[in-house]
């Protein structure tokens, strides 16, 4: 059982811990880790060579979890993810064999480059935390977070996620390039500091126990009005063609209550809401062909929208 310092000593180990092979992002690494106590999955799309990979494994090694990777070409096979039923010689008696699933953190490379059917071989997983094959259903280890990326330049031979894939993440996020000097003290470091090198801080079984701390996390009912008066707005926007479904809200108030614990607060903040707004709801978000030349993109424009919304005092 974790002492309330222990947490917050917890916390802070694993954002630090993170930080020495991501320099310079501690957004990130904060909004990461405010998924991963959400019990939530998330797509960075950004351009190659941003550590997006080394986020990952990062996670994975301070958290001593499994780390899983999976490389989404476009001939990898539904049961490469899930694993198979192997008939075994002599016994004649059927044997799974697990997939790549199978682990705590899981690293879904250039995710939309994967084939439809593929790509749903993820959908039970990050769902249901389970798979199932020839009608047999296997648990996943807990904790299990999935970590997709995709590079938003290149689109040939790509895939676009389906809008019910895409609501199944708790978050998208941009990582970007660093500022000149963060860049400079990654040259000089070279490959000295990588996810590989990084000791565990944390424990799976501990990520666990926080993820019940942050459900005891206030969300009062003015907060909640004011992620509804968001959600409706979405929905009501003549600049966008599908707004935000219900079930994200209900991972904006996981995705708050996990925000706010790790900010060391046991209630929610209306700030908590709109700062992460754009992470939580911008991908669920389909604009019309007036919303996408008036914000270019779902992040931007559910910022317009949050801005337009009365804040609860």
């Amino acid at each position: 059982m974790l002492r309330e310092t222990d947490i917050d000593l917890r916390i802070d180990s694993l954002l630090k811990n993170v930080e020495k092979v991501i320099i310079g992002k501690p957004e990130i690494t904060r909004l990461i880790m405010t998924a991963l106590l959400a019990g939530g999955h998330v797509l960075i799309e950004d351009v190659p060579g941003v550590g997006k990979t080394q986020l990952a494994a990062a996670m994975a090694a301070s958290c001593g979890g499994a780390f899983g990777r999976i490389q989404m070409t476009p001939d990898i096979m539904p049961s490469d993810i899930t694993g198979f039923s192997l008939l075994k010689t002599g016994s004649g008696e059927m044997e799974f064999r697990k997939g790549a699933v199978f682990c705590n953190f899981l690293l879904a490379d250039e995710i939309n480059r994967s084939s439809p059917k593929s790509q749903s071989a993820l959908l039970e997983a990050m769902e249901e935390l389970s798979v199932t094959v020839d009608g047999n259903t296997y648990e996943l280890p807990k904790p299990f977070m999935v970590l997709a990326t995709q590079n938003p330049v290149e689109t040939y031979g790509t895939y676009s996620l389906p809008e019910a894939q895409m609501d199944r993440f708790i978050m998208k996020l941009n990582i970007g390039y660093p500022s000149e000097n963060d860049e400079l003290l990654i040259i000089r470091k070279g490959r000295e500091e990588d996810a590989k090198s990084l000791n565990s801080v944390i424990t799976p079984e501990d990520v666990m126990e926080l993820r019940d701390r942050v459900e005891g996390v206030t969300c009062s009912e003015n907060a909640e009005k004011y992620i509804l008066a968001i959600v409706t707005a979405t929905r009501k926007n003549d600049g966008i063609k599908l707004g935000v479904s219900p079930r994200g809200s209900i991972a904006m108030i996981r995705a708050a209550r996990a925000y706010a614990f790790i900010s060391g607060r046991d209630y929610v903040l209306p700030d908590d809401i709109k700062f992460l707004a754009p992470y939580v709801f911008g991908h669920r978000l389909i604009l019309s062909p007036q919303g996408k030349s008036r914000w270019g993109d779902g992040f931007k424009a559910v910022k317009a929208v949050a801005d337009s919304v009365e804040v609860p005092i």
